[in-house]
């Protein structure tokens, strides 16, 4: 298992990631929150706020259920629920990691718009896999893998320090960890079989990142950036 750790891109220290930290302790505390309460509870938000594809294509009528919220609003809420501390973990860590550098690449609000989109990009591919399915879908990875994107299109030579298996640190540039994380996604779709992990809410998330950092970046920001900072 190889997971980064921290990431030696340059940004301006006077733009501090302020979405980027909200949207961090906002998926902490969503998980304590979800962690406290009881079972039926836990059971009525992930179908609340969780994405169902049945709700939101109408495969099941949403007049026939008591939702707190139109379904299309959970392409929004459900990147902010999480399974359990290991899965929240995963996703944290690249938001920690990579997020501040595309959060200085945009502004704040583009940033936060781009993070949403996102992620909402991720739940209709998602959908677009499984209309049917009444298994509700949580989890911020769709937003993250557009950072993902994101990043490599504007760092892909910074240096990337990770821990390896838990026991030791290497450096490598971002295109060679990112580069690996993403050919993953698209070879998982092809072959294996749908499972806990919603590989196409990745790949709408990855497809949509790159489009949106092309978009929304400031007009001084390059990318495919080639200089080092140590």
């Amino acid at each position: 298992m190889v997971i980064p750790v921290h990431d030696e891109s340059y940004h301006d220290p006077a733009l501090r990631p302020w979405v980027m930290w909200v949207l961090f302790a906002a998926n902490v505390l969503a998980l304590v929150y979800l962690w406290l309460v009881p079972p039926e509870v836990l059971h009525a938000i992930a179908y609340n706020f969780g994405l169902v594809p049945a709700f939101v294509t109408g495969a099941i009528p949403p007049g026939d259920l008591e939702l707190v919220m139109p379904p299309y609003l959970t392409l929004a809420t459900y990147t902010f629920l999480h399974g359990n501390w290991v899965h929240l973990a995963g996703n944290m860590i690249f938001l920690w990691v990579f997020g501040d550098n595309v959060e200085a690449a945009m502004g704040h609000f583009r940033f936060l718009l781009f993070y949403l989109l996102c992620g909402a990009a991720g739940g209709v591919a998602h959908v677009g896999s499984e209309p049917a399915s009444v298994t509700p879908l949580v989890g911020a990875s769709g937003a993250i893998a557009g950072i993902v994107a994101a990043y490599l299109m504007l760092h892909p030579w910074t240096h990337v320090t990770v821990l390896i298996f838990g026991v030791m640190t290497a450096r490598v540039h971002a295109y060679w960890l990112l580069g690996a994380w993403i050919a993953w996604q698209f070879a998982a779709v092809l072959l294996l079989s749908s499972g806990e992990i919603s590989y196409w809410s990745h790949i709408g998330g990855l497809l949509t990142g790159a489009g949106l950092v092309v978009v929304l970046r400031r007009p001084s920001v390059e990318l495919f950036q080639r200089h080092q900072w140590h």
